[in-house]
């Protein structure tokens, strides 16, 4: 199955002040997120941002919620977004396919993504956009997560899907946006 935009909805997981610098690769991953955040925005698809107790852990990363713009975010103190509620938001209720990027993988991220799935939609884990403090936490999470039938893939696989056609005016400025300068 293919993703389609209009169906769509990106999950920002946890990225926040006090976690995100603790991830494997900090500083790729938030770009990354980034990268997802804006071309959510480009393609029109809803974005929700969750944030694990931020009175102790801060908010999602300034950057981020710049680049996100107005968007839906959920308070949580469960590690799940779906035992969090985040089904019963209308970004997250009204469409059958959600993307995740995010923080930690072998938690917040596996956690939301198998009760996602247990509840019928159809989930996306973004590898080049998730981590965990240790690269075997979020390999075995990517691992586990495929086996359940989540599908992993990659900002890149997302970009094309959401776009679909390279003869539609606004290819050749998304090509040039993220494919010229992804890092």
């Amino acid at each position: 199955m293919l993703l389609q935009r209009e169906q769509s909805t990106l999950l920002l997981v946890d990225v926040q002040e006090k976690l995100a610098y603790a991830v494997h690769a900090a500083a790729k991953l938030i770009d990354h997120c980034d990268w997802m955040l804006r071309l959510a925005q480009d393609c029109h698809v809803p974005i929700v941002i969750s944030e694990q107790y931020p009175r102790g852990l801060g908010p999602t990363l300034p950057g981020l919620l710049q680049t996100a713009g107005n968007t839906t975010r959920l308070d949580k103190t469960a590690f799940s977004c779906v035992a969090a509620g985040c089904l019963d938001l209308p970004a997250c209720s009204d469409r059958k396919q959600i993307v995740l990027i995010g923080i930690e993988s072998h938690v917040c991220v596996l956690q939301t993504a198998i009760e996602l799935h247990a509840a019928g939609k159809q989930v996306f884990v973004v590898a080049d956009a998730v981590s965990s403090r240790s690269p075997e936490d979020r390999e075995l999470a990517l691992a586990r997560m495929r086996s359940t039938g989540i599908h992993i893939i990659s900002r890149e696989m997302v970009l094309f899907e959401w776009i679909r056609d390279s003869g539609l005016p606004h290819f050749k400025q998304l090509s040039q946006r993220y494919l010229q300068q992804k890092s």
